[in-house]
C-alpha cells in the first residue's frame, strides 16, 4: 500500500515537472522570447537562409496571445530595426526585414536609393544584385513615389533590395503584427536537409549579433 503511494506520488510530481515545465515554455515563447528560422534570400547579406535566431518579444511590449492587446514595451521601433512581424496579406505567415521608416515619416525610392523626409539614407547592409532600373509605372522596386507612413505602422524592407518581397509592394505593416526585434543568430548552416545540417554548419555565424 505504502509503495503504492510512494509510486502515485513520483508519478504526480513528474506530472507536474512536465506542466511547469510547458507552462514556462508557453509564457517565454508569448511574452519573451521566441525563435525564427531565415526561409528566403530577402535579407542577404545580413541575414543567409538557413540562420536560426532568437526573437525578442519583450522589447516593443508582448501581445496577450489570442488578442489585440499589446503590453507597454522598453521602447518603440527605431529605422534600422530588424523585425519579425506576421504578413499583412496573410497573417499566418512570419516575414523579416528592416525597418526603413517610423509613423509619420516620409519615404521615396530614387533610382534604388532610399530617401527618408528628403534625406538620402546611408545603408551599408544592402546589397543590389540587378544593375537594371525598373520604373515607378512597372513596379516600385527602384523608384517609388513619396509615402508618409501612418499612425501605427512601419515601412519595411529587406537588405537584399533586387530581390525582396515588403512594404514597397504590400504596403506598411500595422504594429498589431509586430513579433519582436531579431537579437543573435544561435545556429547557422547552409544544408538543406536534416542529415546534412551539421555538415554544413556555419560556426562563423553562430551568436552573431543582428544589426
Amino acid at each position: 500500500m505504502a509503495r503504492a503511494k510512494q509510486q502515485k506520488s513520483q508519478l504526480q510530481e513528474y506530472v507536474e515537472a512536465i506542466l511547469w515545465a510547458v507552462a514556462l515554455t508557453f509564457v517565454l515563447r508569448a511574452f519573451v522570447i521566441q525563435a525564427f528560422r531565415i526561409p528566403s534570400e530577402s535579407m542577404v547579406k545580413t541575414l543567409l537562409v538557413g540562420d536560426f535566431l532568437f526573437v525578442n518579444k519583450f522589447e516593443y511590449g508582448p501581445k496577450i496571445p489570442f488578442t489585440h492587446v499589446r503590453l507597454p514595451g522598453l521602447r518603440k521601433p527605431r529605422r534600422g530595426d530588424v523585425i519579425v512581424f506576421q504578413y499583412p496579406p496573410d497573417p499566418s505567415k512570419d516575414y523579416i526585414k528592416r525597418c526603413i521608416a517610423t509613423e509619420g515619416q516620409t519615404i521615396e525610392v530614387r533610382r534604388k536609393q532610399i530617401y527618408v523626409d528628403g534625406r538620402k539614407l546611408s545603408e551599408p547592409y544592402i546589397q543590389h544584385i540587378d544593375p537594371n532600373q525598373r520604373p515607378a509605372a512597372l513596379d516600385p522596386r527602384d523608384n517609388m513615389p513619396p509615402f508618409t507612413v501612418p499612425s501605427g505602422f512601419l515601412f519595411m524592407m529587406g537588405d537584399n533590395r533586387d530581390n525582396s518581397y515588403d512594404s514597397r509592394f504590400w504596403g506598411p505593416v500595422a504594429m498589431d503584427l509586430v513579433k519582436g526585434r531579431a537579437m543573435f543568430i544561435y545556429y547557422s548552416t547552409g544544408g538543406n536537409s536534416w542529415w546534412n545540417y551539421l555538415l554544413k554548419t556555419r560556426f562563423d555565424r553562430m551568436f552573431r549579433p543582428i544589426r
